[in-house]
C-alpha cells in the first residue's frame, strides 16, 4: 500500500517509544506534518514542542543527547539544513547521538512551493564528518532505517517524503547501512546493461517505471536503490560500472552534493571509466503537483528513459 515515508517514520517512532524509554522527540511547530503527533499524544512527557525555532531545537536536542537521551529532532528538510552551523558544531563535531529527521524533502512536496523545498540538504550535511545520511524509498525500508537509526550511536540525518511512495521492497528485505540494493533487473540478465540507474527517495518509482519501459523497447537496465547516501556503497558503483554502458543517477535534490555526486566521486576515486548522467534539480523549485514538477525538472520516467538511451 502506498504510504509517505514520513507516515512510516511516525508509526515506527510510536512503536519504538515503548521499547526505548530514553527516546524523546522535539518538534518545531510541525508535528502534524512530520507525523510525530501520535508519539506526542501517547508520550506527552517525552515530546517537546519548541515552536518555530529550529536552531534552538537542535541545540536543546544536542544537550539532551549529552545527558543520555536519544533525541529525535524533526522539521521540514529545508528548515533543518538552514541551521547548518548549529548542526555542524552540536551534532557532527561532537559526534552527538542526535537524530535529525527532515520531512517534505525536494520538489515532491508539490504545492507548498519553493520556500518549503529542501533541495540542498543532502549536499550540506554530506560534507559534515561523522554524519550518517539515509533516504528510504518505501514504508518497509523507512521502518527498518528508523529502528537502525535509534539503535546507532552517533548523528544521523533521515530524509523523508511528503508524497506517498509505492512499496518497492519484498517483505524479506533487510536494510543495511552503507549498502545499496538492486530493486529490479530483467529476468534474463544480459552480459552488458544499457545502463544502471541509481535512484534515491522520491524518484525511485519513476526509475522502476523507466526500467520496465526500456525492457519493452528491447533495452536492459538495472535499477539500484541508494538509501544510504553516507556512508555510500562504492562497491555497488564498481559492480555497475563493470557491466553497464553508462550510469544514470536520479534524485529529488540539487545535482550537486547528493546522490549524483556520490556516484561520480566513487567512479573517479576508483578509476572507473564509465559515463555518468545525473538527473536532479539545477535551480530552485516552484509550486505545482509532484508529477508536474518531476516532469518539468527532468525527474520523470520519460527523462530517465532518455538519459539511458541518448547518444553520448
Amino acid at each position: 500500500m502506498a504510504k509517505a515515508t514520513r507516515e512510516a517514520f511516525g508509526e515506527a517512532l510510536l512503536a519504538l517509544g515503548e521499547k526505548k524509554p530514553n527516546l524523546v522527540v522535539l518538534d518545531a511547530d510541525l508535528s502534524k506534518s512530520t507525523m510525530t503527533s501520535a508519539f506526542a499524544k501517547k508520550y506527552p512527557e517525552r515530546h517537546f514542542e519548541l515552536g518555530i525555532a529550529e536552531q534552538n531545537m537542535i541545540g536543546i536536542g544536542a544537550g539532551m543527547a549529552l545527558c543520555g537521551k536519544i533525541p529525535v529532532v524533526t522539521s521540514f528538510a529545508c528548515f533543518l539544513a538552514g541551521r547548518l552551523e548549529t548542526i555542524r558544531v552540536s551534532a557532527a563535531y561532537n559526534r552527538t547521538n542526535l537524530k535529525l529527521v527532515g520531512t517534505h524533502a525536494g520538489l515532491g512536496i508539490g504545492e507548498d512551493g519553493n520556500s518549503q523545498m529542501g533541495l540542498e540538504d543532502v549536499g550540506a550535511l554530506r560534507a559534515l564528518p561523522h554524519m550518517t545520511i539515509l533516504q528510504p524509498a518505501d514504508a518497509l525500508e523507512t521502518r527498518q532505517a528508523v529502528e537502525w537509526m535509534i539503535a546507532h550511536e552517533g548523528p544521523v540525518y533521515l530524509r523523508l517524503t511528503r508524497q506517498k511512495m509505492e512499496d518497492c521492497h519484498a517483505p524479506d528485505y533487510r536494510f543495511q547501512p552503507g549498502k545499496a540494493d538492486v530493486l529490479w533487473e530483467p529476468d534474463a540478465k544480459p552480459k552488458h546493461f544499457q545502463a544502471t540507474i541509481f535512484a534515491s527517495g522520491g524518484p525511485v518509482p519513476h526509475a522502476l517505471k523507466a526500467g520496465r519501459e526500456l525492457l519493452a523497447r528491447g533495452f536492459s537496465v538495472r535499477v539500484v536503490n541508494a538509501c544510504s547516501l553516507k556512508p555510500f556503497d562504492r562497491e555497488a558503483v564498481a559492480r555497475a560500472a563493470s557491466d553497464s554502458q553508462r550510469l544514470v543517477t536520479v534524485e529529488d535534490h540539487n545535482v550537486n552534493g547528493g546522490l549524483g555526486s556520490a556516484v561520480c566521486e566513487a567512479a573517479a576515486e576508483l578509476g572507473l571509466g564509465v559515463p555518468v548522467l545525473r538527473l536532479g534539480a539545477h535551480d530552485f523549485g516552484e509550486s505545482g503537483s509532484c508529477e508536474q514538477l518531476y516532469a518539468k525538472y527532468g525527474l520523470s520516467s520519460a527523462h530517465i528513459v532518455e538519459a539511458c538511451l541518448k547518444n553520448l
